[in-house]
């Protein structure tokens, strides 16, 4: 027979185990510019650029990860360097190197940058971040003629 102290720890287990499943990494891509201008330019433009952000709860160990572009192959574009993303944190895949993307946009050496992604975007072109399983986990397929009425990002942010 279960007594009244067994229910109440199995119903607190229950209840610790539910609140576990729920804490998760949601890498989402936040921010992106193609067809940049440059690390640093006389108008403060950069070169082309991907931001994701870790808008999970859990901090997330980019070992393994990858980027790609339109070719949608994982591991096209090591992530490793990005180590772990803390939740909430930021980090950036730039064209250029990651000191000069930190200069040009007045960055503190704590922010992560993958400098030297040399997939250049096009005007209407795809973002792919894979995890260290090749799983997909954010896709963004863009094109301002391809979809009319869209914001043109290129070297702009």
């Amino acid at each position: 027979m279960t007594t009244l102290l067994q229910t109440r720890h199995a119903l607190t287990a229950l209840a610790f185990g539910l609140a576990a499943a729920t804490a998760q990494a949601n890498i989402q891509i936040t921010e992106f510019q193609y067809n940049g201008n440059g690390d640093g330019d006389t108008q403060g433009r950069t070169s082309e650029f991907v931001e994701l952000t870790n808008l999970g709860t859990t901090s997330v160990d980019f070992s393994g990860w990858s980027f790609d572009d339109v070719s949608r192959t994982p591991g096209a574009f090591s992530l490793t360097a990005l180590g772990i993303v803390a939740a909430g944190e930021s980090v950036v895949i730039a064209e250029g190197t990651a000191d000069a993307f930190r200069s040009a946009w007045n960055l503190g050496a704590s922010v992560k940058v993958a400098g030297g992604n040399a997939q250049n975007f096009g005007r209407s072109d795809e973002i792919n971040v894979y995890d260290a399983a090749n799983n997909l986990v954010d896709r963004l397929t863009y094109g301002d003629v391809t979809f009319p009425g869209t914001v043109r990002a290129s070297a702009f942010s």
